[in-house]
């Protein structure tokens, strides 16, 4: 017995050696997915129940608190935009030349019939800032190895209560999300692929937003090109842009 039970701990040794910690997984994370800015064009595709329609637009953020978004496509919404400054939102309609607030649990409401909320539209969110995690093993998604992590919200600024990840061994990217409220049951279920080395980074090009809630094969949110860490003048940031 003792033969075999020394190998078998340092088996466990070397696994347990092998496993990294949530903190150090959120980490590489956050390395690759979030940044000081971020520039970028992107397609929303919603596969609605009865059809299909695409949304074109360019986004400027800085850091967690500052975002603000153009549509660009098709003519009928070209021209709307949407300021984020902290936890306020306005949105600006070129059709009534109006600027209104959204605040509240308005923020949870669907982005033009999307599968996104304005919340999920707008954050950027470093992982670490918010959320304590807890490695719960490993699986594969695809061919991938991933570590499944369960994230816990600390502060009460975020969208989600808890989250599960299915994150890539290798780029440290999630290749899967599931969003939970605080009463546990799951709102939103995400996959994420065509991760591409960019500027140094693993980033994901393509991500399927699926509200459970809905009905509808989800929405494909599609980066055309994105630029880190870019230089953003600061009247971007400011209510006087939005009429612009």
């Amino acid at each position: 017995m003792k033969n075999i039970a020394i190998p078998m701990l340092f088996l466990c040794i070397s696994i347990n050696a092998q496993t990294p910690s949530a903190k150090e997984i959120i980490e590489k994370i956050d390395k690759n997915m979030s940044a000081e800015s971020r520039v970028f064009t992107s397609k929303m595709i919603i596969h609605n129940a009865r059809n299909t329609r695409t949304i074109e637009s360019k986004t400027w953020n800085m850091g967690e608190d500052k975002s603000y978004t153009e549509y660009l496509a098709p003519a009928r919404e070209a021209g709307t935009k949407m300021l984020k400054l902290d936890q306020r939102l306005w949105i600006y309609s070129p059709e009534t030349d109006r600027i209104i607030q959204i605040s509240g649990h308005m923020l949870r409401q669907s982005v033009m019939g999307s599968d996104l909320s304005y919340e999920d539209m707008m954050e950027d969110p470093h992982l670490l800032n918010h959320y304590n995690g807890k490695v719960e093993g490993q699986e594969k998604i695809g061919t991938s190895d991933c570590w499944v992590i369960n994230l816990t919200a600390y502060t009460p600024d975020v969208a989600y209560e808890t989250q599960k990840l299915w994150v890539d061994k290798e780029k440290f990217i999630p290749l899967k999300k599931e969003m939970f409220a605080k009463s546990g049951v799951l709102l939103k279920r995400l996959e994420l692929s065509d991760v591409t080395k960019i500027q140094g980074r693993w980033y994901p090009k393509k991500i399927l937003f699926k509200d459970v809630l809905k009905e509808g094969e989800g929405t494909e949110f599609q980066i055309m090109d994105i630029e880190f860490n870019t230089k953003i003048p600061e009247y971007i940031f400011s209510k006087a842009s939005l009429k612009k």
